[in-house]
């Protein structure tokens, strides 16, 4: 199945743990130290202010890849560096402009980094610990697997994905993923203009009847919810060719707070 823009923190996973393992400097690290040869030539100057944590929280500051620019960016030769081409709309850290070309940036990055594809890492870092399959996803034409959409996983996987995060990082007894990377992910940092949902590293931040939850959100409705207090995951598949704009997320956030907390609270 098509998560689409669950992929996003699939991806920021995959960061977090790149990090631990020093394949990355951190949040900070500046996106041009490993991407500087796909930089445009003379490129503006707040592209060297561009970081990893920009780039997760949606905070780039470079015009968006995504909505109506979307099509034209999948349609270039390069996507990076289409991606890095982007004029600065914002400052790095200001507004959130939600971006595919962040996440497939960040992608590019963890290939660099480690030489190793980020099917590879995926395989290497979730996939077997959590026994799940993470089939091949499509490629841009320099190789570099798309970073932020079109990954294949089952609900079953996503389950495991999401159940992740709420055991603080740890399956069958062995730490995956550090805990403070999970706290950096759900710790708000911007709020999406369309939405009005705060946003972290890959990860949206809100309640379900009045309980903290934190989410994955794919087009379509493609969703992965996290319920820590209530130690819940709940993953909702959809039709990823439904119209944005029918209310059907908000249909999928109700279905949770009216019907599987409520569920849960009383063990029905």
């Amino acid at each position: 199945m098509n998560i689409k823009s669950a992929s996003k923190s699939v991806i920021s996973a995959l960061v977090g743990i790149a990090i631990e393992r020093g394949v990355l400097k951190g949040v900070d690290q500046p996106v041009l130290s490993m991407l500087r040869n796909d930089a445009p030539a003379n490129p503006n100057p707040r592209l060297d202010r561009l970081t990893v944590g920009n780039l997760l929280s949606m905070q780039a500051g470079l015009k968006r890849t995504s909505g109506p620019n979307y099509g034209r960016w999948v349609s270039s030769p390069n996507w990076v560096r289409y991606a890095l081409a982007r004029p600065f709309v914002d400052e790095p850290g200001g507004a959130m402009l939600y971006s595919t070309g962040n996440t497939h940036l960040l992608s590019a990055m963890l290939t660099r980094a480690s030489g190793q594809s980020t099917y590879t890492l995926a395989q290497d870092w979730l996939a077997r610990p959590l026994a799940i399959a993470i089939p091949s996803w499509p490629r841009d034409g320099q190789g570099i697997y798309f970073g932020g959409n079109d990954m294949l996983m089952s609900p079953r996987a996503l389950a495991q994905f999401g159940e992740l995060y709420r055991n603080g990082g740890i399956v069958n007894g062995r730490r995956i993923l550090p805990p403070s990377w999970i706290e950096q992910s759900w710790t708000p940092r911007t709020v999406s203009p369309w939405s009005g949902g705060r946003y972290g590293y890959g990860w949206f931040i809100g309640d379900a009847a009045g309980h903290p939850v934190r989410f994955a959100w794919g087009y379509g409705g493609q969703m992965v919810y996290v319920v820590p207090d209530l130690a819940l995951t709940v993953v909702m598949t959809s039709d990823s060719g439904g119209a944005r704009a029918n209310g059907h997320i908000a249909a999928l956030h109700t279905l949770l707070a009216d019907g599987v907390v409520p569920a849960a609270l009383t063990g029905e």
